[in-house]
Parts: structure tokens; C-alpha cells; sequence
């Protein structure tokens, strides 16, 4: 079995798991859902735009800020706690299972998800008359680099500072919450003053924003120097991610056989 069948094995399984706790599945499906309500209905009537405007700037921000980031983000962090707790991790040690296969697994699984929740927005969006304006592959390219970002920051952040399952909510709201503020999460950037503005261009999120809504409304190319300059930070960023999320899962692992 090579890895590729392996880490679909691993992320059914994951799914699996999601789905009989539809609790959890569910809430992915109502958040982004009412987070986009919100961010379109309180733009429209703060900038003074209309509903079709509002809704077209808040789809791309509401995907990338929130619903990729709780469901990918915290979501891969409370699979990893969970499965240590459970002893899952010390059951795959022993098994004929490669470790990069189960670290494409939860990627995989987390993509699934992840784009699942892109259909969503924009099947909600819709009903506005907000459509895809860009190219989808560009968007696809940039949905696919932010879950892994988010999946690599997650196994970062499980692996190092989360030891109970507790400890994943409370992480989420430390790290979450200002990089969600200061990404155009919950309210377009162009209300931050000059100073946070310096400081967001060294955030990801604000950059997996800009460039989502970017190629999400009329940039069906890689020609506008400032897209350019979002994909650039977001692939490099993606790097780091997926990088220190692999070393971080090695060492997990180094950590979990000698116990």
C-alpha cells in the first residue's frame, strides 16, 4: 500500500469519526454560514454598498478568515490531542503504517472539509448574486496552500503547547483572534489605523484574504504587483508551514515511542 492509499485510509477514518460526532460537523456547516450573514449584512449597511457588493467582498474574507481557520486550524489540533489522549498515535507507531502518511491523511481529511465549506459560502453567497469573477484554478490553488498553512500551523501548535484537549480552545483564541482581526476577518482592514496596517503585512491570514478576494472578484491572472505580493508570503508561508509541521509531527513521535 503506497502513501497515497494509505493517507486516504487515514483521512476517511478521521471523517468517519467527524461525521458520528455530527455535533461538531454540523456547527462547521451553521458557522460560516452565519458568519457570512453577518460580515455582508454589517458591511452593506457600514459602507454604505450594496447587499451584491457587501456579500461579494465578505465570501472570500469569511472563508479564509473563519471557517478555514477554526475547521482546519483548530480542527487538526483537537484531532491530534484527541488521538494522543486516546493512545491512537502509540497504535500507529506498531502499525505497517508510514508517519507521512498520516500526516497527508489529516491533510487530506481537512481539505475535504475545508473545500466542503467553500462550496457553502458560495452556494449561500449566491442568493445575493455574488459569483466567482477570477480563476478558479488560481482560487483553488490559493484555498488548497491556506489549509495546508492552517493543517502545518496546527500540527505546530498540538504538538508543542497543547498537551490536553482543553488546552486547544484556549490556544485558538490566543493565536486566533488578533491574526483573524488584524487579517480583514471580521471587518475589511481598511479600518485598522497605519500602525496595525504595517503589522498585518507579517500576518498570513491577511495576506490568504487578499489574495482569495483578489482573484475571487476580477484578477483572472498573476499581473497586479500587489496579488503577486500576497501569493508570494502565502506560498512561503505555506513552506514554513507544512515544514515545521512535519518536524514537529517527527518529533511527536520520537516523543510518543519512548513513553
Amino acid at each position: 500500500m503506497n502513501h497515497g492509499y494509505e493517507a486516504i485510509a487515514i483521512g476517511r477514518r478521521i471523517l468517519l469519526e467527524l461525521f458520528r460526532t455530527y455535533r461538531t460537523m454540523l456547527l462547521w456547516v451553521v458557522f460560516p454560514i452565519s458568519m457570512l450573514l453577518l460580515n455582508g449584512f454589517v458591511l452593506a449597511e457600514g459602507s454604505k454598498i450594496t447587499t451584491a457588493e457587501s456579500f461579494k467582498l465578505a465570501a472570500p474574507a469569511t472563508l479564509i478568515g473563519s471557517a478555514l481557520f477554526f475547521s482546519c486550524l483548530g480542527g487538526t489540533m483537537s484531532t491530534i490531542v484527541t488521538e494522543r489522549e486516546n493512545l491512537t498515535i502509540k497504535r500507529l507507531l506498531i502499525a505497517p503504517i508510514r508517519g507521512v502518511s498520516y500526516f497527508l491523511g489529516i491533510f487530506f481529511a481537512y481539505g475535504v472539509i475545508g473545500l466542503g465549506q467553500s462550496l457553502i459560502i458560495y452556494t449561500v453567497a449566491a442568493f445575493w448574486g455574488v459569483r466567482f469573477g477570477g480563476s478558479i484554478v488560481l482560487g483553488l490553488a490559493v484555498v488548497l496552500a491556506s489549509i495546508g498553512s492552517y493543517v502545518g500551523m496546527g500540527f505546530v501548535l498540538a504538538t508543542k503547547f497543547a498537551r490536553r484537549a482543553e488546552d486547544v480552545n484556549s490556544l485558538v483564541a490566543a493565536v486566533g483572534v488578533p491574526l483573524l482581526i488584524l487579517g480583514g476577518a471580521f471587518f475589511p482592514t481598511t479600518f485598522l489605523s497605519k500602525d496595525l496596517l504595517l503589522i498585518t503585512q507579517f500576518n498570513p491570514v491577511y495576506h490568504m484574504s487578499e489574495a482569495f478576494t483578489a482573484i475571487s472578484t476580477d484578477s483572472k491572472n498573476l499581473t497586479n504587483n500587489d496579488l503577486l505580493l500576497h501569493i508570494r508570503f502565502l506560498l512561503g508561508f505555506f513552506a514554513v508551514a507544512i515544514a515545521s509541521g512535519w518536524l514537529a509531527y517527527k518529533k511527536m513521535l520520537r516523543s510518543e515511542s519512548h513513553l
